[in-house]
This record gives C-alpha cells, structure tokens and sequence, in this order.
C-alpha cells in the first residue's frame, strides 16, 4: 500500500493550484536577467502597496518576536468603521482564499453540494473537493454567471453557493439588481458567498452595494481581500463579512493567528490610504484601455473586463503561453477553467503592458 492511500479519496484526486510563475523561477529556466522580466500572471498592483502600509510595516517590524493578535482588534475597528458591520460580523484570514476555505469547513461535510460557475475560481472546487462535498458547476453563458441555472441547480443537498463578482478569469460582472434579485431567490438554508477581490476597481455605478443587503439576507457572506487594489499580495490577508451567527460558526474553525501582525498593521494603514486605492484605479483603467486597443490592434479576441485583468484568444494559446516566457513575459494559461484558447494578462505599468504587447505582436507574426 502506497503511503498516499492513507487519504481520503477526494484528497487524493484534487489538483493543487498553480499560481503564476515566479519572476526568479523564470530567470533561472530562460537564463534570462530577472530586471528584464515583466509578471503580468497573477492580478498584482503594478503600482506596489501603499506608502502609509510601508511605513506602517516598518514600524512593525520591531515587535516581529510576538505573537499577532489573533483577534486583529485593531483590524476589526478598522474594518467596522469602514464598512459599517459590527465588529463580530467579521472573520479575518489569511488572504481572501482563506475565507473561502473557512466557509467549506464550517459548512460542508460529505455528501453537501456546493454551486460555482464554469469558468470561476479554481479555488471554489478545492475547497469544496477538500471537504469531501460535490461541486456543482453550473456552465457559463458568454463566460458569465447563469443565474437561472443556480438556483435550478439547487437541491435538497447545496449548503454553499460561490460566485465572484467580477469573475476571475473572465471579468465578468453580475449587475446588482439581478444578483439581488438572485439572493432573494436562494433559500435561507443555503449560504450564499460572494467573492469581491476585484471591487476596488470597478467605478461607483458598478460598485457592489452588498454590504447594505447583509441585515436583509442572514445566508449572505462577502469576502474580500487586499491583495489586489491594496498591493498587499504577499502578506496575504483578507476578511469576510456576515451575520454574526455564521460568523461565530466560522472563526470556531479558523486558525488563531491566521493574520500575521505585518499584515495586520498593513492592511490597517491601506484602508487609511484612499489617495493610494483611487490611483491604483486610475492606473488600472488607463492599462485597461492600453491592452484592449493594443488586443485589438493585433486582431485578438479578448473578453469585455472588470478587473484589473483581459482574457484574450489566440491560436496555440499553450505555445504562445511559451514564447511569450522566453520573450520575459508571464501571463497566465487557463486552460484548467475550460479556456485552452484563452490567455489571462494582467494590467501592469504602462512600459510593462507595452513590453506584452510588443513580444507578442512579434510571436503572432513570426507564427502567422
């Protein structure tokens, strides 16, 4: 008996998750100069964190022997008063996908169904798979969310729904009065987790108003992150919001110092910071309009965005994928969501979008 029989089934068949690959890794396989490489692959703010974080992180960096609060108290003011919950309707974790993960274990157990769309974050069947639950992938209209046909798919057996609004990797976004109307629809007994990593950059028309429907809908659970628009990637730190109940039931599975204190004093001085999150939008919405007119340019299919990242169509899209590594430049295959034509670019600096741009016109000519 292999020693890997010892796990469950459902262990052993999930494939783990691949992130965008390193700038070094890269370095070391092309042979090339780390300076010359350019990482579009995993949403990251070009711009970097915020300055009031960096100072922030500085400071702490002192008291780096102690243990964090493993209450985030200061966290949880900050975020209370910015998004106008109580304090005990936040759980906190380690980054955005560790609140996805705490909902799967609280909630699902073998034999549960949870709901995602085709198309949407890898993440959602993990932890749905981890927990030993079914997921159930509801197919894609114009790689957007079908909403008719969640709540078709809903049985006896769903605890948990999952939908990203916008859609990583599509970009696609759910307008509020169907997705509220969806949440109305949803029975009580079923969670409904709404992930909003990509908020920070949509304009104040699109803007999700989710946080206002927490008190009408008990089942609903918002995650969100500040590893995208606050540009604190690598310390990982996230929060979810929900009634107080849910989250009781959630943070009795969490980790007691899941958020380590950098990234709690981090996060505390990006929320403070929203000269740094309204140029990280306008940066992104500059970059935006950069890519799809060069997408264009180039004859390129690409899908309609809301985040800070285009899904864009090419011929050999695994090939292209390599000659644009060997050119300096890590995009991101998509294959694993059913998108094997599909490369996902993140927005980057104007010379970094450029830089994309001019390799790849020259691997689609070479390759013509």
């Amino acid at each position: 008996m292999s020693l890997c029989d010892l796990a469950p089934d459902y262990i052993r068949a999930i494939a783990p998750y691949q992130g965008g690959k390193p700038i070094s890794e890269l370095a070391r396989e092309m042979g090339l100069n780390e300076a010359d490489i350019v990482k579009l692959a995993s949403n990251e703010n070009p711009l970097g964190m915020s300055p009031k974080a960096q100072m922030a992180v500085e400071d702490a960096i002192a008291d780096i022997a102690r243990y964090p609060d493993g209450n985030a108290f200061a966290l949880r003011e900050a975020v209370s008063k910015k998004y106008g919950v109580s304090a005990n309707q936040i759980v906190f974790g380690n980054g955005s996908n560790d609140i996805l993960e705490l909902a799967a274990r609280a909630f699902l157990q073998p034999g549960d169904e949870a709901i995602y769309s085709q198309h949407a974050f890898a993440v959602y069947p993990l932890v749905t798979q981890a927990v030993g639950a079914k997921g159930v992938v509801v197919p894609a209209i114009g790689f957007a969310h079908d909403l008719d046909g969640f709540l078709q798919a809903i049985t006896s057996k769903t605890k948990l729904i999952f939908i990203a609004n916008p859609n990583n990797p599509t970009g696609t976004l759910i307008k509020k009065d169907a997705l509220k109307a969806f949440i109305h629809a949803v029975p009580e007994h079923v969670l409904v987790l709404l992930d909003e990593a990509y908020d920070e950059y949509l304009n104040e028309v699109d803007k999700s108003e989710a946080v206002n429907w927490l008190a009408q809908f008990p089942n609903l659970i918002i995650s969100r992150t500040f590893s995208k628009a606050y540009g604190l990637a690598g310390l990982r730190v996230g929060f979810g919001l929900m009634h107080a109940e849910i989250a009781d039931i959630m943070n009795r599975v969490r980790q007691p110092f899941n958020v380590n204190s950098i990234a709690q004093v981090a996060a505390i001085a990006s929320l403070a910071d929203d000269d740094f999150v309204a140029r990280s939008y306008a940066a992104n919405q500059a970059g935006m309009v950069q890519l799809a007119q060069g997408l264009h340019e180039l004859g390129l299919e690409y899908i309609p965005s809301f985040g800070n990242f285009v899904s864009f169509k090419v011929k050999n899209a695994a090939q292209v994928n390599q000659q644009l590594l060997k050119g300096g430049v890590i995009v991101r295959p998509i294959a694993n969501y059913e998108m094997p034509d599909y490369l996902r670019v993140s927005v980057g600096l104007f010379s970094e979008n450029a830089k994309f741009l001019q390799v790849l016109k020259k691997i689609l000519e070479a390759n013509a």
